[in-house]
Order: structure tokens, then C-alpha cells, then sequence
């Protein structure tokens, strides 16, 4: 039947669609949509008190957001997943869902800066406690723990010096304390490691890393892998096995725990919705096209930087690398047990310092300076070959005796080998490093004569 005739403005607005009707595309559609009408205000009704699944307003959730997060969740092996603005808001409502005012956290010191920032200053504020502890040491995990302790939180493979975390020792620790394991496992990605496999319980990712792989969308998202039993000590964890009062008559755990992930829903239920720290339509489109090519990727990223580590291993300007696949790394054993199908692709390397910081800094300016293939961004994980100064950018906010427990110094350099001809990276990598040698030993002549 045809429409009942309108007016050009309401035509304007109105015309040419209709809510509901599916079209059949073979790719997932951006959903560019701020909210979604309800067939009638009972439906209404039941989906605000979260007794009836579906769309609602896209601040919490969005079709295109939600393909987004069972394929992530799919790649991790997990039940269900939120999708959010960037990692660093993965990072914090998967934490602040387990721990609140008065709690506490056991967390790895070798974290990429931003992380560190966020534990140790804003979860300060906010009155939760986090006890720092050294990745490679299970005595201090241990000793860490206290009965406030909600969860202990790591890197897969640390972000700059590529560190490889003993999972199962950390996951053994976490279960004998009876708190999830949560790991960010942005470095390694789903393809050369399933965190799930060895005893994480919680995963998340800064998707505009590896998962989206090109620069150009931020994202985040948090993966409940559906192997922490939350109901085994229910007083622990009130904000699940208590009356939520979202949940009218009721707790998440009765409510999703046979259908999904009650984890999960009060993520996205309480601290996405309240925070707003939502993941767009377009950037989750687009989060979802670079999927699709994520194990390509990876083994492409992954066989260049082993390249990259060796060649700068036997270069004379370097003086040290950090690289798990390489057989001088302390982590090489953990990283054939943890990376089955290759080590990491982040990794960094120290120029030999001269002793002086600010005669180090100009020394990493000049190398950095020559580069033409590598380019200074501050990002991992694209499709271009990326170069950093961690003590100056990505960890500056960290003290002296921090940066030395992440093991980074006044030279370290964090490289992230993108999809160019690894032949031409590596020219570009010793061009940069010979002339800036050459410089040095110039400047030190010229300083002796």
C-alpha cells in the first residue's frame, strides 16, 4: 500500500526507508546509527530492564559493533567480547568491572606507559590500589596477592622489549587466589597466541594495533573467555551474584549466565554505558576489514622483525636487542612454549650510550633522523614500518627506576616492522645506523682533539 502522502520536510526525513528491513549485503554494513526505534513500547519496556535482547542506543551497543565482537571473540575462543574506543578503555572497564573503591590489583611492571599511567594515577583516584610486581618472578606474584586482590593483570608479550610472560605460572597463581587472569594481549594477537590456552580468563586488545593493522581507527575490546567461575565465592563478586538493579528482579549471573557472558553485560551495561567509552560503527567496519587479513599479517610482521633482530643483533652500532625469537633472549624458551607460530613483532634495541642522557637523546635524534622507510609514529601494529623512543614518548611519564624495571633505557629504540619489502627496511635500518655511527665518531674526535 502506498504511504499516506507527506509533507517535503517530513519526506525529507522520512522517505525511502523503513526500520527493520534487512538488506542482504555480503559484508557487515555500517549500522551509522546513534539509536534504533522499538516496535512498540512493551519491547521498549523489555529491553531497557535487559529482559529481551537488542538494539537499543549505539552508546552500548551497535550492530556493526557486535560483528565486530563475536569474531574477536571467535579468534580468542572466548564467549562474548566488548567493543570500545581504544585499548586503553579496554583496559580499564575490564578492570574496573572486577575491582572498585577499596580493592586491589596485582599488576606486571613491564606495561606499556599509558597502562602504567592509568594504575598507578587515575585507579589511584579512584581508590583502587595496584601492587606492581616483576613479570619474571612468581614469588612476588604470590606475595603480592592480598584478600582485597580482584584480579592479576599482565602482557602476553610486553610492549616495547618484547618480554614474554610464563602464563601458566602467573594463571596458576590467579587460580590458587581464586581471581581472574587478565591479559592484554595486543603484542602477540589471537593468531600467535589464544591467552585462553594457557590460563588467561580475560583478554584485551587496543585494536588499533595489529587487529585493524593499518593507522587508521582507534578500538578496543575485552574478551571473557568463559573460564573463571564467578559464582564459586559469590560474596566476591556482588556486582554479578547480587541483585543489579538494571536488572529488575534480578543479578547478571541469573540473567546471562546460561545464554552468555555476565561479565560481559555489566561491562557494557554499567561502565561502557555510563563512561561512554564507545566504540563507532565506522571505526568497528573498518577494525573488521583489517581482521580479515590478520593472519597474512602477522606472519608477514612476525618473519621481518626476527629478520630485523638478527641483522641489528650482529650491527656494530647496537649494542644490545630485544627480541624473544632470538637464541641470546632470556625469553627464547618462553617464547617457543607461548608463540607457537612466531615470536612477537614489537621488539626494540639499545644503541651503545655514551653516558650522558642528553648526548644519548641527540644520539637516538640522529638515527632516528636519517631514517626514510621507518617512520617516527607513536603506534605499533601498522601496515607502515614504525620507530619510537620509549623513554621520551611512550613511557616518559615513568620514573627512572620504572623505566630501568621495564628495561628500558636512554638508548632504547622500539621498532614495529610493517608490510614493506623487509630488504628495503633493513638498508634503511643500516643506512641510519652507520652514518649516525660515523657522526658519533666524528663528534668524539673533534670533542679529543
Amino acid at each position: 500500500m502506498p504511504e499516506t502522502p507527506r509533507s517535503f520536510a517530513t519526506a525529507q526525513v522520512q522517505a525511502g526507508y523503513r526500520p527493520g528491513v534487512a538488506e542482504n549485503t555480503a559484508v557487515p554494513p555500517i549500522y551509522q546509527s546513534n539509536a534504533f526505534e522499538f516496535s512498540s513500547l512493551s519491547e521498549a519496556r523489555d529491553r531497557f530492564a535487559l529482559r529481551r535482547d537488542g538494539n537499543i542506543y549505539s552508546r552500548a551497543a551497535n550492530p556493526t559493533v557486535l560483528v565486530f565482537e563475536e569474531r574477536v571473540a571467535a579468534l580468542e575462543g572466548g564467549v562474548a567480547a566488548a567493543g570500545v574506543a581504544s585499548g586503553q578503555a579496554a583496559v580499564a572497564v575490564a578492570l574496573l568491572a572486577l575491582a572498585k573503591q577499596g580493592q586491589h590489583i596485582v599488576a606486571a611492571k613491564q606495561l606499556y606507559g599509558g597502562t602504567v599511567d592509568l594504575l598507578q594515577d587515575t585507579f589511584a583516584d579512584w581508590g583502587i590500589e595496584v601492587t606492581f610486581v616483576d613479570q619474571d618472578d612468581p614469588d612476588a606474584w604470590q606475595a603480592a596477592v592480598r584478600p582485597t586482590t580482584r584480579a592479576l593483570f599482565a602482557e602476553s608479550v610486553t610492549n616495547p622489549i618484547a618480554q614474554v610472560l610464563d602464563m601458566r605460572t602467573v594463571a596458576r597463581i590467579a587460580r590458587d587466589a581464586g581471581v581472574p587472569l587478565v591479559i592484554d594481549n595486543t603484542v602477540a594477537t589471537p593468531y600467535l597466541q589464544r591467552s585462553g590456552d594457557f590460563g588467561a580468563d580475560i583478554v584485551v586488545h587496543s585494536a588499533t594495533k595489529f587487529l585493524g593493522g593499518h593507522g587508521t581507527s582507534l578500538g578496543g575490546v575485552v574478551v571473557d573467555l568463559g573460564t573463571f567461575d564467578f559464582t564459586a565465592d559469590p560474596a566476591r563478586w556482588p556486582q554479578l551474584t547480587q541483585p543489579y538493579r538494571r536488572v529488575p528482579g534480578g543479578n547478571l549471573i541469573d540473567r546471562f549466565g546460561a545464554t552468555g557472558s555476565p561479565y560481559i553485560a555489566l561491562v557494557k551495561t554499567k561502565y561502557v554505558h555510563d563512561l561512554g567509552p564507545s566504540l563507532s560503527a565506522f571505526n568497528a567496519s573498518q577494525l573488521l576489514q583489517g581482521l580479515e587479513t590478520l593472519d597474512l599479517r602477522m606472519q608477514r610482521h612476525a618473519a621481518t622483525a626476527l629478520t630485523a633482530a638478527r641483522f641489528l643483533e650482529s650491527h656494530p652500532a647496537v649494542a644490545r636487542v630485544h627480541h624473544p625469537g632470538l637464541e641470546s633472549s632470556a625469553w627464547n624458551v618462553l617464547a617457543r612454549t607461548y608463540l607457537p607460530r612466531g615470536a612477537a613483532s614489537v621488539f626494540s634495541f639499545d644503541l651503545h650510550s655514551t653516558g650522558d642522557p642528553d648526548a644519548d637523546f641527540a644520539l637516538v635524534e640522529r638515527f632516528i633522523g636519517r631514517l626514510e622507510v621507518v617512520r617516527l609514529v607513536a603506534n605499533i601494529g601498522d601496515a607502515r614500518s614504525l620507530v619510537a623512543h620509549p623513554a621520551s614518548m611512550t613511557h616518559s611519564h615513568l620514573t627512572p627506576r620504572q623505566l630501568a624495571d621495564a628495561g628500558i633505557g636512554a638508548t632504547t629504540i622500539r621498532l614495529s616492522p610493517g608490510l614493506e619489502d623487509p630488504a628495503d627496511i633493513l638498508r634503511d635500518l643500516d643506512a641510519a645506523l652507520t652514518s649516525t655511527r660515523v657522526a658519533a665518531r666524528s663528534t668524539v674526535g673533534t670533542l679529543g682533539g
